[in-house]
């Protein structure tokens, strides 16, 4: 935006390692956040932000966020889908409420984010999404299946919605992370993270506040959409 208007972001999973910092760094860079948390409250510094309750699973959850953030400051330039959770079990042993619920959580919830915010844009003829990604959706994981196919899906999702939104000048991308210190690993042991980040060819994890960083470069850049980006040095083949 370059007539001075304050930039709007929602971001879910806000409680979160990565989403609060995202939060963090977005408010830094004078943007109004609104930190959309489940089941706690984010306790960081959001600048003009605000906190908003906000269940991905809910429908009525997501329009009374998206309402809120409308009716607070007028607009909504960026939303960031980073809410996701984990439910890890082999295949035999993956029960049908396992599935449902990643799904429901990590790729439904998106998608309903992304409808809830898409009329806004579509009518400032503005605005940007954000899906928040997976290296897993891209090689698959054992015991993950119900993640990494939550995960792929939103490649699928992010290039569909941005052929169809981008002639009314709103773009979709996705940030694919890498592997964080975050809650969705704090059962790894610290063995299992440094093999992850021998994996890596900087033979280092990534950092949520660069990423961070990222996002938020990301979110201003006018002339991309539909990309996927990977931000670690894990490399795999091109097909």
């Amino acid at each position: 935006m370059s007539d001075g208007t304050r930039r709007v972001a929602l971001v879910t999973g806000a409680a979160g390692g990565l989403g609060s910092g995202i939060v963090t760094e977005l408010a830094r860079q004078g943007w109004s956040v609104a930190a959309g948390w489940h089941r706690h409250e984010p306790a960081h510094p959001m600048g003009d932000g605000v906190a908003v309750p906000l269940d991905v699973t809910d429908v009525r959850s997501v329009h009374r966020a998206v309402d809120g953030v409308l009716e607070r400051w007028g607009r909504i330039d960026l939303l960031v889908n980073t809410a996701g959770i984990v439910s890890d079990a082999l295949l035999a042993r993956m029960e049908d409420p396992m599935w449902d619920r990643v799904l429901d959580v990590n790729l439904d919830g998106a998608f309903r984010c992304a409808r809830a915010v898409a009329r806004p844009m579509l009518r400032q003829r503005e605005g940007h999404i954000l899906n928040i990604t997976s290296y897993g959706g891209r090689v698959g994981r054992a015991g993950q299946a119900n993640y990494a196919a939550s995960k792929a899906a939103l490649f699928g999702l992010t290039q569909s919605l941005a052929r169809e939104l981008g002639s009314r000048n709103v773009r979709v991308n996705a940030v694919s992370p890498g592997f964080l210190r975050t809650g969705l690993v704090v059962d790894l042991t610290e063995e299992q993270l440094a093999d992850q980040a021998r994996a890596n060819t900087l033979g280092r994890l990534n950092q949520i506040q660069e990423v961070a960083r990222f996002v938020a470069f990301l979110a201003g850049m006018r002339n991309v959409s539909g990309q996927i980006f990977q931000l670690d040095s894990r490399i795999t083949p091109w097909a």
